[in-house]
Parts: structure tokens; sequence; C-alpha cells
């Protein structure tokens, strides 16, 4: 019997003994070892980021951008998936069986892999980006290049900006080791008393809050700024008069900030994120940074206080903590910056010839609009689609999912509106996504207070789709609105990550996103779907039967290709069926952000997949699934990375896009980022990326965000011409 929901998404006549016998082909036909290590992966994908801060042929600004994004990467990467491995060998607990490996060895090569990265990263710094940064006229100076009359400027700000918030931490028998806080930058000082001649250690907190460069001078576009931690350094006597200052270290300690919640064991999932994220603040500390001078008996002390080993010190030289490039990266400098992309509105959404304010759901009537982001605005788009349906006295209910949004965003401040205007509203808040807890929690309780149902998603699961849903009163009937997105509602973030969304009245999706909402919602167990792919129950099925279908028809004689964009690939039952269509003859392309697990290339297994990685100003962050199905292309967008937690833990969504044009528009997108002639990385079977950036003549390659908002405006031109 074929299940409803599989016939409904056409995805023709297989059943669930179709999708057994498709995963269950022996393992013999596949070699072992055929997954690339993730955590490598990852590590991988970082050093592409910090490839971007190394050339030249970025603007020095962005590339100082870069460098602080690698650093606040790597942060992450530890207080999550390292600190994840850590929890599975106190605990006992065995890697999963795939892996092939026990976490203590990944954990030895993260450490080789890692060390090598921050050294590199830390010498881009100094030898490559604030040189070139100084060419231009901003300079990132020490305390030893200042004149006396910088010294003194520095000093009266010292005194009056600086030292009232500092707090000198003594460690004595009368003062316990303090605190270290995670990712706070520090400052080991041992000091000796001069009446004693006994020698003592203090700890002191560089203030977060301060400007981490500071602005020694400016004169035009030059400018000159010192590092706070050095200002700091140098007027230690200030901190500890009647002291002798015998020396000084900057670290930096990184701690396991993942936090684990059992659901099925709380009352109150509020009440108990809120004491998780307490206890987050004092996890175990998983790797100790400290400057390359730092003398043995203070990395002793630190490391008997903080019980690390010697394996999770990392010994850098230059400044810690470069996230701190993210303030020097805002410098209005338009010249050291990308030239500005400026997002049109998307062709649909328009104002008319009298430049009337369009009416959004008049243009949705006229067919299903795909818009790209940021090329196309957020503003103009799904923005204004809840403010409109806010202030539209015919909408009845507005219906949407949040994952990571900001308690000022006018997206928040939308279904406020709708709320007090007595529209039925409900907020499918995430309070678990991760790192921006708190915040969710502060904003869903605002839209509580305002009258938005908010109700925070089923037990054990995140919700992590992209929905939004207006029910509108039209001539008597009910009609839905419905958008489906790859991307958060946040407008912040839109600005910076590519994402698509679909805006579509058609009554499958809105009856698909009304039976999902109330399985979210309430206590209904929904399989029916028509143009909706939907994770836990069915998205990996879906996925694997639509790749199954192309195997088939490459072993028919008939049309396959597949096409795939995600952040991660390392789900395993995916990638077997990758590599099982490979192996049919069907041509497989993979556009990937970041993790990658799987090995192309390899003969008799991969050989027909391609795997490319585009990095640049925009975070790639869109996720498309196309089939060529024998001349009768197909494609989904949505927000599914093709990993364990996504496809098995949380709550995911992907539509089916109807119209040709837009089948084709992604198709088109993909042609041109796998092009030989567009800038990108490409996966070698032996798990090493290969940066291909220019041509045999050194002429640079194609830039596919530059092309791509090149394209934008000329489809915009090209309807105002008409």
């Amino acid at each position: 019997m074929i299940p409803d929901e599989m016939l409904d998404s056409g995805l023709g006549d297989a059943d669930d003994d179709d999708f057994d016998s498709a995963v269950g082909i022996a393992d013999a036909e596949l070699p072992d070892h055929r997954y690339l290590d993730r955590e490598l992966s990852w590590l991988s994908f970082n050093q592409r980021v910090l490839e971007l801060g190394e050339d030249p042929r970025v603007p020095a600004l962005e590339r100082a951008n870069f460098l602080a994004i690698f650093g606040s990467n790597l942060d992450e990467f530890f207080m999550v998936r390292v600190a994840g491995l850590k929890r599975r060998i106190i605990t006992g607990l065995a890697l999963p069986s795939n892996v092939g490996r026990a976490a203590q060895d990944v954990l030895a090569d993260i450490s080789r892999d890692a060390h090598a990265l921050q050294l590199r990263h830390a010498e881009a710094w100094q030898s490559l980006v604030k040189p070139a940064l100084a060419d231009a006229g901003i300079e990132v100076i020490g305390w030893g290049d200042l004149d006396e009359t910088d010294r003194e400027t520095l000093h009266d700000y010292f005194q009056a900006q600086v030292f009232p918030v500092l707090m000198p931490l003594a460690v004595d028998p009368a003062h316990p080791f303090p605190y270290i806080s995670g990712l706070s930058l520090n400052l080991a000082i041992r000091v000796r008393n001069a009446k004693t001649g006994r020698q003592e250690f203090a700890r002191l907190k560089v203030p977060p809050m301060l400007p981490r460069f500071v602005r020694v001078s400016r004169d035009g576009d030059h400018a000159r700024y010192l590092p706070l931690e050095d200002l700091i350094s140098n007027h230690l006597g200030d901190l500890f008069p009647g002291m002798e200052i015998l020396d000084h270290h900057a670290f930096r300690l990184t701690r396991n900030e993942d936090v684990v919640i059992e659901e099925d064991e709380t009352e109150n999932l509020i009440q108990a994120l809120e004491a998780e994220l307490l206890r987050r603040r004092f996890g175990p500390p998983i790797r100790l940074e400290i400057t390359v001078d730092m003398d043995d008996l203070t990395l002793d002390l630190l490391l008997k206080e903080l019980d690390i080993t010697e394996q999770e010190v990392y010994r850098l030289p230059g400044p810690l903590d470069l996230r701190g490039l993210f303030d020097l990266s805002r410098i209005d400098r338009p010249d050291l910056h990308f030239p500005p992309h400026v997002p049109t509105t998307a062709v649909a959404f328009q104002p008319g010839d009298n430049n009337e304010r369009p009416d959004i759901f008049a243009a949705i009537r006229k067919g299903d609009v795909l818009v790209h982001h940021p090329y196309e605005s957020f503003a103009t788009s799904v923005q204004a689609f809840l403010e409109q349906a806010a202030k539209d006295p015919h909408v009845l209910a507005i219906k949407q999912t949040l994952y990571r949004t900001s308690g000022d965003s006018p997206i928040v401040q939308a279904l406020i509106d709708a709320a007090e205007a007595g529209k039925q509203v409900l907020a499918l808040v995430e309070v678990k996504a991760r790192f921006d807890e708190a915040n969710n929690i502060v904003w869903a309780r605002k839209l509580e207070k305002a009258g938005v149902h908010v109700v925070y998603g089923l037990v054990g699961l995140k919700t992590h789709c992209k929905l939004a849903l207006v029910i509108r009163q039209e001539g008597g009937v009910l009609r839905s609105y419905s958008h489906v997105g790859t991307g958060n509602y946040n407008p912040k973030t839109s600005r910076i990550y590519e994402d698509l969304g679909l805006f579509t009245v058609d009554p499958d999706v809105g009856r698909d996103l009304t039976r999902l909402f109330n399985e979210l919602s309430g206590y209904a167990i929904e399989k029916k779907f028509k143009r909706l792919l939907v994770a836990p129950l069915h998205l990996r099925k879906g996925l694997i039967r639509l790749i199954d279908r192309e195997r088939r028809n490459a072993e028919s004689g008939k049309l396959a290709g597949i096409r795939i964009k995600v952040n991660s690939m390392v789900d395993e039952q995916i990638i077997d069926a990758l590599y099982r269509a490979s192996q049919a003859g069907v041509p497989i392309q993979i556009w990937v952000r970041g993790i990658c697990s799987i090995r192309p290339g390899v003969p008799g297994m991969s050989e027909n997949i391609t795997v490319r990685s585009i990095l640049g100003r925009y975070l790639e962050h869109s996720r498309i699934f196309a089939f060529r199905n024998d001349g009768d292309p197909q494609a989904y967008i949505g927000s599914a990375d093709m990993m364990h937690r996504n496809l098995d833990r949380r709550v995911e969504a992907l539509v089916r896009i109807a119209a040709p044009e837009q089948v084709a528009e992604l198709n088109d997108l993909f042609a041109l980022a796998m092009s030989d002639e567009t800038s990108s990385w490409w996966l070698g079977e032996d798990g090493v990326w290969t940066r291909h950036s220019t041509n045999a003549d050194g002429a640079p390659l194609t830039d596919i965000q530059d092309k791509t908002m090149a394209m934008v405006q000329r489809r915009r031109r090209s309807r105002a011409v008409r």
C-alpha cells in the first residue's frame, strides 16, 4: 500500500518496502572508511574562512572581519563539539559505530589540526592583515611605539574610562583562585610585596564592555589603535600600589557551554532552561590560550587551578582573542570594504506605475513568488508580508515559527501589533536555539504579554523549520498565504545570510502548514502532506526515495541528475544513497558550505560526485534539493541540513517548488556555482579542499555573489523598462 503522504508529495510509487530495500543494500557494496571525519571537516571549513582573511585580493577591513569570524567559529566549535567529545569520554559513551574511532583519537586529531590553525591564524594577523591595514593608514601599535604625548593622553583615558571598572583579584590564603569566565581575556600578574619580599599572584579581567582597540590618534584616514590589554598592562602600578610588578601574561579560557536538558524529566521547559543557562557559566574548561612568553611558573599555576591538560593549552604569538577585530572591521573606510550591494525589491513586490505601496497579498495571488536574500530585500518581502498581515482587517490569524530573531525585531513587533488588533496569533518559539536561549526567553515573554499564543514545540525536538501562515477572509471564504524559507526571520542576519523563501497561496501548502502547526501546538499526529517533506518522520525517507528514483532512471537509460546545496552533509543514509546513485551513473553535484563527510571521486563508489564550497561576503545558508527526474525537473527548498540532528531531532520542512521557471532559476544558480569559471573550493577524495580562485592566466574567477547581485539588479531594471 502506498502511504498517502508519499503520493501527495509526488514521490512516485515507492512504498516502505521499497525504502527498506533501497537503504538496506548490503554495505559490502560500499567500502569501509567511506566517510570523512565530521570534526576535521569542520576545521577544514574554518580553514577556508581563514584563507579569505589571508587573501590579498580581499579588502583589508574585510580580511580583518574574516579573521574575527574564524576566531568566533573556533570558539563555538570548542564550546560545543569538543565539549561533546570530552563528555563522551567522561561518561564512557562511545562514538557512533559509523565513526570507527575512539573519542580520544578524534580529540587528538582535533588538537593537532586546531593547534596548527590557531598558529596560522595568529600569523595571518601579524604578518599579513596587520601590515595591510597599516599600509592603508590603520595602524595597530604597541606601547613601545608611543611617544610621551601619546602616553600622557592614554594615561588620562585610562584613569577616566578604564581604571574605575577594573577588578584585580589576588590569590593568597585569604583569597582562593578566582572563577575565570569562559572566553574572557585575562592578565595573569605576579607581584612582589616590597616590604615582605613575598611573591603573589593576581588575576585581572580585561573589561569586555570597553573597546578592544583604543584609538590613539586620528588624522583624516590615518588612525592608530592600541590593544586595551596593552594599555592596562602598562598601568599595573596604579592597580597594585606599593607592589613590584614582576611579570604579566595574557590568557583566555574556553569552557563547555553546551546545554543539555532532559525534557521528558522536567515539568517546565523554560525554568529548566534558565537553570541550565546558569550552569553553563560554570562548565568545565576545555581550552587554555596563552601568550608565547608565559613563564612556566604562571602556566603551572593555571594548569593546576583550572584542572586542564597540556594538550589543551594553545601557546600563541600576538594578541589573544582576535574576535576584537570585529570592532576594527566596522571602521568607516569604504575603500577598505567590499563595494556596496544594495538589495532590490523582488519583481513581484515592486511598487506599481504610480509608485503606490504594493499589495503583497495581491502579488502572491498572481503566482508563487520565490525571493533570494540578501540580493532581494527581506524588508520589502517577508517583513512587508507580516506587517501588512498585522494591519489588514481581513486577516484573521497569523501562525509563525521563530528560531533566531531579536526582541526589537519588526517581525516580533508585527506579531504583537496583530495580537493587539484582535487577531489570532500563534508564535512557535524555539527557546533551545543554541546561544540564543536567554534572548529567546526574553522576547517570548514579551510576546505572551501582548496576547500572542506562545508555544515551545514538541518535547525532545527543536523546531527549526521557517514557516509563516496568514489566514485571510476573502469573498466569504478563508484563504491561506504561506511563506516557507531557508533562513531565520531575522532582519539583521538577512542582510548577510544568503537564503531563499517561497510565498504561495496554493491551498495544498496552506493545508500542509495548518496541519503542521496543529501538530506543533497541539496533540495532532499528522502524516499527510502534499508539497512538504517534514522531519523527523518523513524527510530522510522522502529524500532517499527521490535519490533512488534518479538511480533507477540512470539504470534504465533515462535522464538523471542530483543537485544538493546544504550547510552540512553528514547523514550516512543520505550519503550512502548518493554513493549508490553515483555507482549507477547519476551525475551528482553537492554544494556545501561547511562540513562534508562525502568522499567524492573514488573509483567504483563516487566518481560521479562533485563537491564544491563557496564562501564570501555573504554566508551561504540556503538549502536546495534538485532532481532531473527524466526531464521533468523537481526542486525543494527548506531548512534542513543533512545531519542526524536535523533529520532525527528537529522539526524541519522542505517545500516543493511548483513553478517550472523557478525550478529553472535554481538550476541556473547551481550551474553557475559548479562552473569551473566560478571561484570555489573543490573537495578531493582525500578530504583536502583546494581553492580555485584564478584561471591559468592568473585572472580572478567569477564571484558568484557579485554576479547574482548583478543578475537580480538587471531583472529589476528590465521590469522598470517594461
